[in-house]
């Protein structure tokens, strides 16, 4: 069993990494945002936005404000994923099975619904 203050520093280690993917994720939307003032528009015209991931890295690629901001937000959706991800290997560490397999599936159940959701 681990002590009070193993539990401590595990805790303090995810809220850690959960503010930087907020901070970073924030970033990447400011960075879009002011690439939009800038340019006057997303990059996209007549609506045609694009809604997958192969499209998104696309304007990614191309520095179009839309996509820099949809990828901001993107980051955002996954940073509480991560920290299913820290879960279990805290949990693998202290060799909690039953906790490990609980966050693994959580973590199955998350990527499923990434890659079978439609928005």
């Amino acid at each position: 069993m681990k002590n009070k203050q193993d539990i401590t520093d595990v805790e303090l280690a995810v809220s850690r990494w959960l503010r930087i993917g907020v901070l970073i994720s924030a970033a990447v939307i400011f960075t879009g945002l002011i690439f939009f003032f800038v340019q006057g528009d997303s990059g996209y015209h007549d609506g045609a936005y694009p809604h997958n991931l192969p499209d998104i890295m696309k304007g990614l690629q191309a520095w179009k404000p839309y996509a820099v901001i949809t990828a901001g937000l993107i980051l955002l959706i996954l940073t509480p994923v991560l920290r299913v991800a820290i879960s279990i290997w805290v949990f693998m560490r202290e060799g909690d099975k039953l906790y490990t397999a609980i966050a693994a599936v959580v973590l199955v159940i998350l990527i499923i619904s990434f890659l079978v959701g439609k928005a």
